[in-house]
C-alpha cells in the first residue's frame, strides 16, 4: 500500500468513527498531506487552497476552477493519482461540493457550513509521518540549515532588517523552498519582541534570524543569532540558560511521553536555569508537519510522543532563543536542522551530552 492510499484509508477510518458520509479538505496543509506534497495555493499568505478535496466512502474528487486545473493535472499529477476533477469557470460559482455532498453527513478540516469541524483530528493525522515523509523532512532540514547558515554568515552591521530578510528569503527560495516565516530582529528589538517582523532598522551588533521553510508541504523551523564584537555577560548567561531548557525538552521528547509531562519538565528547566517566569511570554513549540506547529504543547496536552514524529521546540528567554527541528527516532532524536561547524553549547542532561546552538560571535 503506497503513502497516499494509506492516508485515504486513515481518513475513511476517521469517517467511520464519526459515522460520516464525506470529508471536505480545504486547507493547503491538509491537501499537501493527502496528495504527497501537491502545491495547491497561489497566495502563500492564505491557509485556504485554490481547490478542495471531497472524499466519500468510495470516491475522491478535486474541486477547482479552470485557472488551476491544468497545472494540478500536468505538474502536480493529481489526475494520475486518481482524483476526479470537478472544474468550473473562474467567473462562476463552483457548486460541485454541495452537489457531491447533498444529503450526506459531512465533516471538514475547518469551518465549512453544515459540516463537523475535524481540524483537530486531521492535524494529528498530518503529524504522524510516513517513512517517505521522514526522508523528505531530512532533506528539508538540511536545506533550511544551509539557507540559514549562508544568510546569517553574510550579514554585516549597517544592513537593514529588510535587507537581511530578503537575503534569507533568496537563500531559501533558490533551494526550492518557501520562507513562510521570515522574522528578523536587531539589537534592542530582540529584547522587546518574540515575533519580530522585519523593519527598516539597521544592524549595530546583535541579530536574530528565524525561518520556517516549506517544501512539498512539510515545514521546518530554525533560529540562529549572531553578535558582532564581545558578547555581553548577561546575553551569554541567558544563552546558556536557554540551551539548558532546550536540551531538557529534547531529552524528554521520547516515545510514550505525554506532551503535558514534557511541558512540566520545561517549566522546571526554566526555574532551574534561573528564569522561572519566562515560559509564560511565548509558546514553547510542538509537533511539526504540514504546519509549522500542528499542535502546541500546553499544560493540558494529552498527546503522546511516537517514533517518527517531528518536533520544533523554541524556548526563549528575553534576548535569546533556541530552535531546531528534531526527529524522534527509536534509539534517539535527530536534529534535522543542525548546521555543521556552528558554535555550540554542550549541556549534560541525565547522563547525556547534547549540543545546542550558541550565538555566533564575530570579532
Amino acid at each position: 500500500m503506497n503513502e497516499l492510499t494509506k492516508k485515504r484509508g486513515f481518513l475513511r477510518e476517521l469517517m467511520d468513527r464519526h459515522e460520516l458520509d464525506a470529508i471536505v479538505l480545504q486547507r493547503v496543509s491538509s491537501i499537501a498531506w493527502l496528495t504527497g506534497g501537491a502545491s495547491t495555493y497561489v497566495n502563500t499568505a492564505r491557509s485556504e487552497s485554490e481547490s478542495s478535496l471531497v472524499i466519500t466512502g468510495k470516491d475522491q474528487y478535486l474541486v477547482t476552477n479552470n485557472i488551476e486545473a491544468d497545472r494540478f493535472d500536468k505538474e502536480e499529477g493529481l489526475v494520475a493519482e486518481g482524483w476526479n476533477f470537478r472544474v468550473a469557470p473562474w467567473f462562476e460559482k463552483n457548486s460541485a461540493i454541495s452537489e457531491l455532498t447533498h444529503g450526506l453527513k459531512l465533516a471538514s478540516d475547518g469551518l465549512y457550513l453544515g459540516s463537523l469541524d475535524l481540524s483537530y483530528e486531521i492535524a494529528h493525522l498530518r503529524a504522524n509521518l510516513t517513512l517517505y515523509e521522514i526522508e523528505r523532512f531530512r532533506i528539508l532540514g538540511g536545506l533550511c540549515s544551509q539557507a540559514m547558515d549562508t544568510a546569517i554568515r553574510s550579514i554585516q552591521p549597517g544592513q537593514s532588517e529588510y535587507e537581511i530578510a530578503s537575503f534569507l528569503a533568496k537563500q531559501t527560495e533558490q533551494r526550492g523552498m518557501q520562507a513562510t516565516v521570515n522574522l528578523i530582529a536587531m539589537d534592542e528589538r530582540i529584547f522587546n519582541y518574540r515575533h519580530p517582523l522585519p523593519t527598516s532598522k539597521r544592524l549595530e551588533r546583535y541579530a536574530m534570524l528565524v525561518l520556517c521553510g516549506r517544501q512539498r508541504g512539510l515545514v521546518c523551523s530554525i533560529t540562529r543569532l549572531v553578535h558582532f564584537g564581545p558578547l555581553p555577560d548577561e546575553v551569554q548567561h541567558k544563552a546558556e540558560a536557554v540551551a539548558r531548557v532546550d536540551a531538557a525538552m529534547i531529552t524528554c521528547t521520547r516515545p510514550g511521553r505525554a506532551l503535558k509531562d514534557i511541558f512540566q519538565q520545561t517549566v522546571k528547566a526554566y526555574a532551574d536555569s534561573g528564569y522561572p517566569e519566562e515560559w509564560r511570554l511565548h509558546h514553547q513549540g510542538g509537533t511539526a508537519g504540514y504546519e509549522p506547529r500542528e499542535y502546541l504543547a500546553t499544560p493540558e496536552s494529552t498527546e503522546v510522543v511516537t517514533v517518527g514524529q517531528v518536533y520544533a521546540w523554541n524556548p526563549s528567554i528575553t534576548s535569546v532563543k533556541s530552535e531546531d527541528t528534531i526527529l524522534v527516532g527509536e534509539k534517539g532524536n535527530e536534529i534535522l536542522t543542525a548546521i555543521p561547524g556552528w558554535p555550540v553549547i554542550k549541556v549534560d542532561v541525565n547522563g547525556q551530552t547534547l549540543e545546542r546552538p550558541a550565538i555566533l560571535v564575530i570579532d
